[in-house]
């Protein structure tokens, strides 16, 4: 299907993709968990409602259209109502606050805003000129009772170029960057994840992820519906009632936390797995303990792959083969990877790399292919600082390929403390802790230090170990690792802080622990 397609994409584009397989399917691609279904064809005709309401509301091609609701099966049918008639769709996460939410309104300016109705009172100060419709967790509101008194819209025609979507960046540093993503982008990811990942018809996905970010939105949707696969809709994630519907599922993607919560139920056992075939993990680093005890106990090896916003899918572990732990696979076909600083033999592309050298330095990480998006909204001195002259994504995020073609991440390049003159990577020394009894999971940060420029220091979320233990796991630590790399502090916490897709916040313990160790405390 992936070479079918992308040999013709210059005449096809990702909605006539999804109409060809909506328009002619009878059978089901959403389960609720409240009792509804719907038909791929129910499922495209609300997609068509959705539009003409938008359109009725303003919106108008390449418009962009905000979003800021609970999950509800309409939340992800806006995604393709947009498709349908030609707006930009501009997902926005639940968890904003209203000022938070005007930035993105000034510098998207979009035609229409949907949110839930009990945020249209706040967001009314900030919209600006747009038309504020709602949508409720149940699939109710403004928006939806005006759809259900139109007809479905006529596609717009669209290409392979046309924008499909804006996704903002966490925005960890500085202001958030609006990620333009084309029709190409998602449906050659979603293509390539079909093919990597085997899916077809047959699939029932759990789907608990939340629909504003890639992961849910794109990487789950796109590639059930294009398989002809079935969606097991979860409005949220609870272990226990992921483990009572598991029964009718084949596969699931989540993020490392819902592992991690699962392996705390009872319920997770090979009998309650035995019919899954794939458990996909991404979005934030899945601990290699995780892999190892969810593996004892269900006979299933995570499938763990590589993404972010601006690119969506870069690389996966195999679906045949060893699924190693600790790394994030091979290329998925058409998407090239290098570092930066390697030589040309440690780029690899596709799913069988050429294998060079064995080149184990970390420097970061580039992407080329037809998932990489059209550049930031907008601004396109940050899209230049952040390509290449040769035309590769600078991705940010470091790291290098092991002796048999693994990717490896040790960190994002921000992250990088420099001690003394010398390079930390984050992950070399949180790997190690994490293996140390009593450890949940850890986070090394750099703090300003008077002699060194900045001090490794290492927080650590546990719920058996104290301030007592820390000198003795420094010096654990040092047996293994050089002195400018060994942590000159360790801090226990019960949890670290993390946002809504599970990612450790980094720059929240920085600006915690900058204040808490001056350079007078650390040795």
């Amino acid at each position: 299907m992936y070479e079918k397609f992308m040999g013709s994409r210059d005449v096809l584009n990702f909605s006539a993709l999804v109409g060809e397989r909506t328009n002619s399917r009878g059978k089901t691609y959403i389960r609720c968990d409240d009792g509804r279904d719907f038909t791929y064809q129910q499922f495209w005709n609300l997609a068509g409602k959705l539009a003409s309401a938008l359109a009725a509301s303003g919106a108008t091609r390449g418009d962009r259209v905000a979003v800021q609701v609970e999950k509800s099966v309409e939340a992800i049918a806006l995604f393709y109502a947009c498709l349908r008639g030609g707006f930009v769709f501009l997902p926005l996460n639940t968890a904003y606050t209203s000022s938070e939410v005007s930035y993105f309104l000034g510098d998207a300016e979009p035609t229409v805003l949907v949110c839930s109705p009990a945020k249209v009172e706040a967001l009314a100060a900030v919209a600006g000129r747009a038309k504020i419709v709602t949508l409720d967790a149940s699939g109710g509101g403004t928006l939806a009772e005006a759809a259900s008194h139109c007809e479905p819209i006529t596609d717009v025609a669209s290409t392979w170029d046309d924008l499909a979507a804006v996704l903002y960046t966490s925005g960890t540093t500085g202001r958030s960057k609006g990620a333009m993503l084309t029709q190409g982008n998602l449906a050659s990811n979603a293509l390539a994840l079909v093919s990597c990942w085997r899916f077809t018809a047959e699939d029932r996905l759990i789907h608990a992820l939340p629909v504003y970010h890639t992961h849910g939105l794109f990487t789950a949707t796109n590639t059930v519906l294009l398989s002809g696969g079935t969606l097991l809709y979860r409005r949220s994630f609870d272990a226990g009632d992921v483990l009572r519907v598991m029964p009718e599922a084949t596969t699931m993607m989540g993020v490392p936390t819902f592992y991690t919560r699962l392996l705390a139920h009872d319920g997770l056992t090979r009998a309650a797995t035995a019919h899954m075939r794939l458990f996909v993990s991404g979005s934030a680093p899945l601990l290699a303990e995780t892999h190892k005890t969810f593996f004892e106990r269900t006979g299933h090896a995570i499938l763990e792959r590589y993404g972010m916003t601006e690119t969506s899918m870069n690389t996966s572990n195999p679906y045949e083969g060893e699924r190693r732990a600790g790394t994030v696979g091979f290329p998925l076909p058409g998407v090239e990877v290098r570092i930066a600083a390697s030589s040309p033999t440690a780029a690899f592309s596709g799913t069988s790399p050429v294998q060079g050298e064995d080149d184990t330095r970390s420097d970061v990480i580039e992407i080329k292919g037809p998932n990489v998006f059209a550049g930031y909204w907008r601004n396109p001195e940050k899209t230049k600082e952040d390509m290449t002259a040769d035309g590769w994504f600078i991705t940010g995020d470091v790291g290098h390929f092991d002796a048999d073609g693994y990717l490896v991440i040790s960190g994002r390049a921000k992250d990088l403390i420099i001690t003394g003159g010398f390079n930390v990577y984050p992950r070399e020394v949180e790997m190690l802790i994490d293996a140390m009894p009593g450890v949940t999971e850890s986070a090394v940060i750099g703090v300003p230090h008077a002699d060194f420029g900045e001090a490794v220091v290492a927080v650590v979320a546990t719920t058996v170990l104290s301030s007592a233990d820390e000198a003795e796991m420094i010096a654990d630590v040092r047996q293994s690792l050089a002195a400018f790399k060994t942590p000159k502090r360790i801090v226990f916490v019960s949890e670290l802080p993390r946002n809504a897709m599970g990612k450790v916040q980094k720059a929240v313990l920085r600006e915690t622990y900058t204040s808490s160790f001056a350079s007078p405390a650390l040795t």
